[in-house]
């Protein structure tokens, strides 16, 4: 257990959160969710001791061992992949290297020996005959191929790394497990498998996360940083954020019968509660749902951006044709024979192994790139508006304000600022704010203003390549829902699950070896469809 009591923190003089009194406990997972800054990483740092806060105090359970998920990459780089896992308990690490070198001593004395044999007392309590296997199960889970398992940190890929650094918070049952955004540089499968393994793990558990799909599967509470408070709710991310619209919506319409408003909140707790009984998830949040009322219910005060996209025309009977298109970068082949034929009412997501595959093929789809091979036909009535996943090259006039930025893309009706403001008003960028200039934009404003030049385009096709990298929760429940209603047709990839599952209608997987075009079928079927991944392995192969 971790408590944490009247806890504040002021950073460069300003209060990120103050009176702070949270218990987390073992047997379930607290997401902390927060907008962009409010300080969800700051926060998990005072729980392990790397940051102290201005008052107040964090208190462990005796002997309790905490693990977190290192985000430095290269610190293990001399290391093995193995013993990298392994490390995930230093002491039993230790104890492992010391015993070792004993054993390889030429000259192994009595004194020597009486060491060992304490070492091996400790190793033995610490399950350490264990630890070999437990590390290559938490690989294979996350899709470290065997072969990587004995090379050195320094020769493996970044997202291979991501994987052993995550295999290495996992390893040997720490008492308390803090991740902050595990399911980054994850693939599917090996986020799947996480989840799985949290929802089966018995001790406490606090993530920072931006799948929502992830936190409804693992989440017992919900922990909101917000407006310098930080307060710890039942039940997972859409409980969090249905329960509190409609309490906002009970707080605001004081007009109305309390009553009903009340009934309403209060079928909305049967309900969920009802739900979570069937689920696999832990049975304390079953039991904390039952005994959940009203004054635990709060409202928000989250503000979401308002995202519409409303396309000029409808799009005729032709929406986009490719055909046998290759490609090789720097010598190796990314795409090889790309052929497939999107309908009008298509709202398609790409997938792949290898994301560098998906963006060199929306590229080529928007003529940003050529092909070596193939060709691209878009039909004559569309109309397509571009979301990269690098949008570097768009702020390249760092000295342009905000709205001096967006005016390049407004029509003349639409480029005074009255207009203007209004716009990135709805955007979250209001009063003053929308003289910032561009050059000081965080990743998730800059892509709110590229969603904003979107929405001006009027386009009837949108080309988004990983839209949901670097917004908060609120923002990608904003744009989730826009292209839901959207009357056009989409062509995105994502890591966000749900985003993918509530979106998307039709499913192409690219590999450099050509693609598995699956449509009319959902996210949820492709991943379970265990023929059909075989069959995607073997274009990697």
């Amino acid at each position: 257990m971790i408590t944490v009591t009247d806890v504040s923190l002021n950073f460069s003089g300003r209060t990120l959160f103050e009176d702070v009194n949270l218990n987390f406990t073992p047997e379930n997972t607290y997401g902390v969710i927060g907008a962009n800054g409010a300080g969800k990483s700051t926060f998990l740092k005072i729980l392990t001791g790397e940051i102290e806060p201005s008052t107040g105090t964090v208190s462990l359970a005796p002997n309790a061992r905490i693990a977190t998920l290192k985000q430095d990459q290269y610190a293990y780089d001399e290391y093995t992949v193995l013993d990298t896992v392994i490390m995930g308990h230093r002491r039993l690490y230790d104890v492992m290297k010391e015993k070792d070198a004993l054993y390889m001593k030429p000259d192994f004395s009595d004194e020597d020996g009486l060491l060992v044999s304490e070492l091996e007392g400790e190793f033995a309590a610490l399950n350490g005959w264990e630890a070999e296997p437990e590390a290559i199960d938490l690989l294979k889970g996350l899709n470290v191929p065997p072969e990587l398992h004995q090379q050195k940190m320094s020769e493996l890929d970044g997202g291979n790394r991501v994987k052993v650094l995550l295999a290495q918070a996992l390893f040997g049952e720490p008492d308390v497990l803090l991740l902050d955004e595990p399911t980054n540089g994850l693939d599917a499968q090996s986020i799947m498998w996480l989840s799985d393994f949290l929802i089966d793990f018995q001790n406490t558990v606090v993530v920072i996360s931006h799948d929502r799909h992830f936190l409804n599967k693992v989440c017992t509470h919900m922990v909101d940083v917000d407006f310098q408070k930080i307060q710890q709710y039942v039940g997972n991310y859409d409980f969090w954020k249905e329960s509190s619209e409609l309490a906002a919506k009970l707080q605001a319409d004081r007009n109305s019968k309390k009553e009903e408003k009340i009934a309403e909140l209060e079928a909305f707790i049967a309900r969920f509660s009802a739900n979570a009984s069937k689920s696999k998830q832990a049975t304390s949040r079953k039991k904390q749902l039952d005994n959940i009322t009203l004054e635990d219910i709060q409202p928000s005060s989250r503000r979401y951006p308002v995202i519409q996209f409303k396309p000029e025309r409808e799009i005729g009977n032709e929406l986009l044709q490719v055909k046998n298109v290759s490609k090789t970068i720097d010598g190796k082949k990314v795409l090889d024979n790309i052929s497939f034929t999107l309908n009008p009412d298509d709202k398609t997501a790409f997938t792949s192994m290898n994301e560098v595959s998906i963006t060199t093929l929306f590229k080529i789809i928007m003529g940003e790139m050529e092909p070596d091979t193939g060709s691209v036909k878009w039909g004559i009535t569309t109309t397509q508006a571009y979301l990269p996943i690098d949008n570097s090259d768009e702020f390249s006039n760092e000295d342009l304000t905000i709205i001096e930025w967006l005016r390049q893309y407004a029509t003349k009706e639409e480029s005074d600022n009255t207009f203007l403001r209004g716009f990135l008003g709805r955007m979250l960028f209001s009063g003053e704010e929308v003289m910032k200039e561009i050059s000081v934009l965080s990743g998730g404003e800059k892509v709110r203003v590229m969603l904003a030049k979107l929405m001006l385009s009027k386009a009837n096709v949108l080309v988004l390549d990983d839209p949901t990298n670097h917004l908060d929760l609120e923002s990608i429940t904003a744009l989730n829902d826009s292209l839901i209603s959207f009357k056009g047709a989409v062509l995105f990839s994502s890591h966000d699950r749900e985003f993918i599952e509530t979106i998307a209608n039709r499913i192409i997987e690219v590999s450099p070896n050509g693609v598995v075009d699956r449509p009319e079928t959902t996210y949820t079927d492709f991943l379970n469809n265990e023929t059909l991944q075989k069959q995607i392995e073997a274009l990697y192969e």
